[in-house]
């Protein structure tokens, strides 16, 4: 199983601790390091602040030499398809070739109230999700194009420079496995991943992929299925529950209801010793996932990532 840490970059990490987290990362040996794409803390923690996904994945990109960076996963709302294809070819040549390009369709309807992004009703995120997609592909490949949508439009653009990743950066869409997404997934994406799903719906999951795959033509083995999910590891129980506790003083909740909250997280997250995560993992490796981002909400935690960083 292929490893790799998440960050939850809007819940106050900062550029001290973005460095930290680089570096620790690489010593472990880790795949890569990949953040969420918020403005607004999304445990709904007004107080803490977020650095810009793109500009942060930019400096990281210069102060490693190994690891895979991108975001998990940047919504479609936040930026035009041609400043989000330039930030991310801009991360690629500064990376020499290390990163990937999350996208969705975007969820989190508060922040986009107040930073001012527009929020429209699904049906036209994804609208908007895929003329990004089309629009982005396009800027990457070898010819200039023009493209008229109900949303943008593009004129003879020979957008440069390239990726220096060929045939492009790696796009890896996000979703729950509604059928639209799959959809998208099977004509621009080189990875689908999903979040916070048990083995049982990722199996699902897996399963839609290679159906949709099959209809359209595409071989499935070209089109892997990640999972980001949480974790709360622990050398024994007592180690498990210190962690269940500061977690959830994290989250804002009350520290002495741990068990309560480690069985609420169980059927979706890791969660256990080293070798009971090692467990949970191969179930979802016999499900078909491929590689899990491991979302690291206790950050500054190193002895955690130490844990589960044997077990790839």
């Amino acid at each position: 199983m292929r490893l790799s840490v998440m960050i939850e970059g809007q819940e106050d990490v900062t550029w001290a601790h973005w460095r930290a987290l680089a570096a620790t990362t690489e010593r472990l040996g880790f795949e890569g390091l990949y953040r969420s794409d918020h403005y607004l803390s999304v445990e709904d923690r007004r107080e803490r602040g977020s650095l810009d996904a793109w500009g942060t994945i930019c400096g990281l990109a210069s102060v490693t030499s190994g690891i895979r960076l991108g975001t998990i996963v940047s919504p479609a709302s936040f930026r035009h398809p041609s400043v989000l294809a330039k930030l991310v070819v801009t991360a690629d040549h500064i990376s020499g070739g290390r990163v990937e390009l999350g996208i969705g369709a975007g969820w989190w309807e508060s922040e986009h109230l107040r930073y001012g992004f527009p929020f429209l009703p699904a049906r036209e995120r994804f609208d908007v999700l895929e003329e990004q997609l089309e629009i982005i592909t396009r800027s990457w490949a070898p010819e200039p194009f023009s493209f008229t949508g109900a949303h943008y439009a593009i004129d003879e653009l020979d957008a440069r420079f390239k990726p220096l990743q060929q045939p492009r950066v790696p796009i890896v869409l996000g979703g729950r496995g509604a059928p639209r997404g799959i959809a998208l997934a099977v004509r621009y994406a080189d990875e689908y991943n999903t979040p916070l799903t048990g083995p049982e719906r990722c199996a699902e999951i897996r399963r839609s992929l290679d159906d949709a795959c099959t209809a359209a033509g595409r071989d499935p083995t070209t089109l892997p299925l990640s999972l980001m999910t949480g974790f709360v590891v622990g050398r024994d129980e007592a180690d498990l529950h210190e962690r269940g506790r500061r977690l959830a003083q994290w989250r804002g909740q009350e520290p002495d209801a741990v068990s309560a909250l480690l069985d609420e997280l169980r059927p979706a997250w890791l969660v256990g010793t080293p070798d009971q995560i090692a467990t949970r993992l191969a179930a979802y490796e016999a499900a078909g996932v491929r590689r899990v981002m491991l979302q690291h909400h206790l950050y500054e935690d190193d002895p955690a990532l130490e844990l589960v960083a044997g077990l790839r």
